[in-house]
């Protein structure tokens, strides 16, 4: 069996890292995987998509419509976006955060206000998980993503691994603390 997660952000907030530190985790516990990433305009603050496929045995990156197991967004306009990839009885993941695109700084689009309750009509298994409010609590909003990591592997149980360790392969020592504390907080928001 083979498990499909999709990470959706906006360039600079850790979407890479954390299917980086994920996929290291993957390989400690024997998984098979493969991972795809989608830059797009990323440095200008466009998506970024991460797409990670796990299992005994996995013959490619991709995750074509309706086939993601789990969506993990960091920002709530993105989850609508990826929305067509999570498969039925799929599990979403999503931050509250708000990214405004050019179209929408510049007045010529509106920012869905109502994001949230359409992800609400629409998903069956949607948790909300407020990680970028929690990684402001612990004074860096950059751990944002860690937060989000620790709630996936929460929800799916990959709790074998060592994560806490596994992160100073993946951040500076000076940043190490922090983001093992994002992680411990993510796991808690998911139980």
């Amino acid at each position: 069996m083979t498990t499909n997660i999709l990470l959706v952000g906006v360039g600079g907030q850790g979407t890479i890292l954390m299917s980086k530190v994920l996929s290291a985790g993957l390989a400690q516990l024997g998984y098979d995987f493969k991972m795809s990433e989608i830059h797009g305009m990323s440095q200008r603050g466009g998506t970024v998509t991460t797409q990670i496929r796990y299992g005994d045995k996995v013959y490619a990156p991709n995750i074509g419509q309706q086939e993601a197991d789990v969506i993990v967004s960091f920002e709530k306009v993105e989850a609508l976006r990826a929305l067509p990839f999570l498969k039925k009885g799929g599990i979403m993941l999503t931050d509250t955060h708000e990214i405004y695109s050019m179209p929408v700084l510049t007045g010529k689009a509106e920012y869905p206000s109502n994001a949230l309750e359409a992800l609400a009509e629409t998903v069956e298994n949607l948790t909300v998980v407020r990680a970028r409010e929690k990684a402001m609590e612990l004074g860096n909003v950059r751990v944002q993503n860690i937060c989000l990591l620790g709630a996936l592997v929460n929800v799916l149980k990959l709790d074998a691994v060592d994560w806490k360790t596994l992160l100073a392969s993946f951040v500076p020592e000076k940043a190490l603390a922090v983001n093992q504390q994002a992680f411990e907080a993510g796991c808690a928001m998911v139980k």
